[in-house]
């Protein structure tokens, strides 16, 4: 379906990858993983001819139609958004606004009118043969959370979240035979990435996605496409079978000298924290078994560095953490927050869940104080030291010295060499350290957020969306850590991975407000969804 020759790019003297060779398949779907700055997004750019100045060819038969998830939110304000995914099928939008632009002002006694209508009601047919591009457009519009009576509403009246979500009905609507998404699950829900699995399981023909959701990756994907060594390799199997292929690698180079039963006892203990959860223990043995089947010849261990995430509370916690007494909070009238009460013991680690606009950043800025509720109480116990991860970095991390400086601010009479140990551990070496803080991008603010945490030492950490701009290999590293932490933790992600690494309670805020709260992990509380008992 898609075949890629000789292909190199590069951007001045830096290659991103060189001589690349591969053949996409139908009925296989890819996942395309590497380092942030990588040229993931460059190279499905190349693939989707967004891209054409490079050396080699990628070749697309004509025939096959192409779908590429669009990226700006703004580009369809003036349309309905029935319209707006209509457009997905240019071909069938342009005749359908065509012929009923006839049907109003043209002239049925003209020969040419007739014989256009004609014209127009046979490309109509070759694209929608069933005639139910309207019924098709309303489910799947609803199946991504746009109610029925708000598709004939402009563009321009949605947030950027529903916004996306609508480009996301727009390419998934002509059912492409070749697919490029890049990181499609951002601004979904869980429920919203749980029917985006479902449907690209079905895809029949090539894919190709970028995306940081671990979850997403093992559920969709059928092969790996790895950007590392300015190469990029291919790896039958899901994002965990390269993962551990990959790793398991690195590990046996490492162990080359060591005593056979000492390698083995390394390895195993490597599979069990890889799961990092003891709801996945029972996983641990056929972790195994596949580990004995993979073949990991050809896989070299990733170039890519993890970072070490360790969380470490300075204060021993007391007997009492956390009890929020009827919280309730509205905007106008949208009543986000409902009654809303529950206690926080020492060591519980909740995982605060709930669609797009529930009220769960409103919530957790009325713990931290942030924002007053319009009703209730928050208690915090007297041994508590908090600290915090905002959703939006942007107003905090801001300064016109260099990062070793912002973070040193926070804490002036903190030994030098912790300071930047902290920077270190999220990746940044010395010269990184002191790179200018207006420089730095999404991803490298939300390892600064990462680093002042772990120099606060706080013994109840509360995060918002933390996995936002982070790699996959952060956002392991980060689940580990929040599973491996003594205190108290309340964390906010659509990442399903992440809040099973960690998370042994549930909250889940409801669309009128109120909660249901659910004692064990999001494994756990999944499969009681999936059963109907919640």
């Amino acid at each position: 379906m898609v075949t890629v020759q000789n292909l190199t790019m590069r951007y001045g003297n830096r290659v991103l990858f060189q001589e690349i060779n591969l053949k996409l398949d139908r009925n296989k779907r890819y996942g395309l993983i590497g380092a942030n700055g990588a040229g993931k997004t460059t190279f499905l750019k190349i693939l989707s001819g967004q891209i054409n100045e490079y050396e080699g060819e990628v070749i697309i038969p004509a025939a096959n139609k192409v779908g590429v998830l669009g990226q700006n939110q703004y580009a369809f304000e003036e349309f309905t958004i029935a319209d707006a995914v209509l457009y997905g099928n240019k071909r069938l939008y342009d005749a359908i606004k065509e012929k009923e632009d006839l049907y109003i002002n043209g002239d049925f006694e003209d020969e040419a009118t007739n014989n256009r209508l004609a014209e127009l009601e046979t490309i109509s047919v070759e694209e929608d043969p069933t005639y139910e591009y309207d019924v098709n457009i309303g489910k799947i519009l609803e199946n991504v959370g746009i109610p029925v009576d708000e598709h004939q509403n402009l563009m321009s009246t949605l947030d950027s979240a529903d916004k996306f979500k609508v480009l996301l009905a727009q390419v998934l609507f002509p059912k492409p035979d070749v697919l490029f998404l890049d990181e499609p699950t951002n601004n979904l829900d869980i429920e919203t990435i749980s029917w985006l699995e479902h449907e690209l399981q079905r895809h029949e023909g090539t894919m190709v996605v970028i995306s940081h959701d671990r979850h997403f990756l093992n559920s969709v994907v059928t092969n790996i496409l790895d950007v590392d060594y300015q190469k990029i390799r291919e790896f039958t199997g899901n994002y965990d079978d390269w993962y551990i292929a990959a790793n398991v690698l690195a590990k046996q180079m490492e162990l080359d000298n060591a005593k056979k039963e000492k390698e083995k006892e390394q390895l195993e203990a490597f599979v069990r924290r890889f799961s990092a959860n003891a709801s996945k223990a029972k996983q641990a043995t056929s972790r195994q078994k596949q580990l004995e089947k993979l073949v990991i010849e050809d896989i070299k261990p990733s170039s890519r560095r993890d970072p070490s995430i360790v969380f470490k509370a300075k204060r021993v916690m007391g007997d009492e953490a956390l009890d929020v007494k009827n919280i309730s909070h509205a905007y106008g009238d949208n009543q986000v927050l409902n009654d809303i009460s529950f206690k926080v013991v020492p060591g519980e680690k909740i995982a605060l869940i709930g669609g797009n606009g529930v009220g769960k950043t409103t919530l957790m800025k009325i713990l931290m104080e942030e924002m007053k509720p319009v009703n209730g109480e928050i208690h915090w116990g007297a041994t508590i030291e908090s600290s915090y991860f905002p959703q939006d970095t942007a107003d905090i991390i801001k300064s016109d010295g260099t990062l070793y400086d912002w973070l040193r601010a926070f804490d002036p009479k903190r030994d030098i060499a912790e300071i930047r140990n902290c920077l270190g551990r999220m990746l940044f070496n010395g010269e990184q350290q002191e790179k200018s803080v207006k420089s730095i991008s999404g991803g490298e603010k939300h390892r600064m957020m990462l680093s002042k945490m772990m120099l606060e030492g706080g013994n109840f950490l509360l995060l918002d969306e933390p996995s936002n701009h982070l790699d996959l290999e952060a956002i392991v590293a980060l689940g580990e850590a929040l599973h491996e932490f003594k205190g108290n933790v309340i964390c906010v992600s659509h990442d399903r991975e992440l809040l099973d690494a960690f998370a042994t309670r549930i909250i889940e805020i409801q669309a009128d407000g109120t909660i249901i709260d659910f004692i064990g992990s999001y494994e756990e509380f999944a499969q009681e969804r999936a059963d109907g008992k919640l």
